[in-house]
This record gives C-alpha cells, sequence and structure tokens, in this order.
C-alpha cells in the first residue's frame, strides 16, 4: 500500500536518498553538474520545498519510496525531481504521484504542464507519452547535456488558484 502526501522539512533526507537511488543507474551517463542538480542534497531539498511543493509516495512501512516536485507559474505548471526507488518501480507509484500532481495543478487553475527529462532517461520519457505528454521540440543545455520538454495540456481546469501554495 502506497500513500501519497505532501513532504515534510524532515521528509528531506529521505526524499534526497530516493533520487540518488533512482538517478545512480545514470550517473555516467549525466555530466557532473547535470548530475549534482538532478540529484540535491538535503539542503537543496529543503530550499526546493521552500519554493515548490513537493509530494511523496510512502510505502505501508513508512519509507519514501518516490517523490516529484512541482511550481506553479501563471496557469502553468512545471514537475521536477520525478523518481521512483528502482526496488519499486513497475507497481504504479509514478502513476499515483502523477495523478496527485496533475489533479493539484488542475485545481490550481493550471492549463498545461511541462517536464524536462534527458537522453538517458529513455523508459521515463515512455512514461511521460503514455501519460500525455509531447515533446515540446525545445532543447536546452542542462550543465552540457541536452535537456528536452515535454508538455502536456491538463483538462479540468478552474479558477481555484490557491491551492498549490
Amino acid at each position: 500500500m502506497i500513500t501519497i502526501r505532501r513532504a515534510l522539512v524532515e521528509d528531506a533526507e529521505s526524499v534526497s536518498e530516493c533520487l540518488a537511488a533512482a538517478f545512480e543507474p545514470f550517473r555516467s551517463e549525466y555530466t557532473r553538474g547535470a548530475y549534482e542538480d538532478t540529484v540535491p542534497g538535503v539542503e537543496a531539498i529543503r530550499t526546493r520545498m521552500e519554493h515548490m511543493v513537493v509530494y511523496v509516495a510512502v510505502s505501508s512501512d513508512g519509507v519514501i519510496v518516490g517523490t516529484v516536485a512541482c511550481v506553479v507559474e501563471g496557469n502553468e505548471g512545471h514537475l521536477r525531481g520525478m523518481a521512483v526507488h528502482p526496488a519499486r518501480q513497475g507497481q504504479g507509484i509514478a502513476d499515483q504521484l502523477l495523478t496527485t500532481i496533475e489533479n493539484e495543478l488542475i485545481a490550481a487553475g493550471c492549463a498545461r504542464v511541462t517536464l524536462d527529462t534527458t537522453e538517458p532517461l529513455q523508459r521515463a520519457a515512455h512514461f511521460y507519452r503514455r501519460n500525455g505528454f509531447a515533446p515540446s521540440g525545445r532543447v536546452t543545455d542542462f550543465f552540457g547535456m541536452p535537456l528536452y520538454e515535454y508538455v502536456k495540456t491538463l483538462s479540468g481546469c478552474n479558477d481555484a488558484r490557491d491551492t498549490m501554495s
């Protein structure tokens, strides 16, 4: 049984550990700067929590096994740091995280959501496409490696913009 909830400040270490476990298999394919930005330390996670809404997936034994963060600007949400611990991948946790955050974005009045991913994360890119995201064609430099933007139009938008704060 997995519970999705907003992360607490005291979850920062576990969120950092979850990100580290999820991205470790790709470390050699990332530049140093890109990896350090993707897998922030505890203090950077705490700072992220001040500026973004961070969700965690918690197992029945209280272990954080997944995470995703989001920031809202105007009527657009941007996802960041989505990860599921490798031992728990393929169990629908990413689907639960994505559904939760998309529902929050819709409630906040967002019309669309974006995210960025890298070439090594082909499984993630497939997951995003399967869930309605499409490459926007925008590619930026991410510490010396290409960063690909994906975008999705959200349905059921309303104007209750204060739920993400």
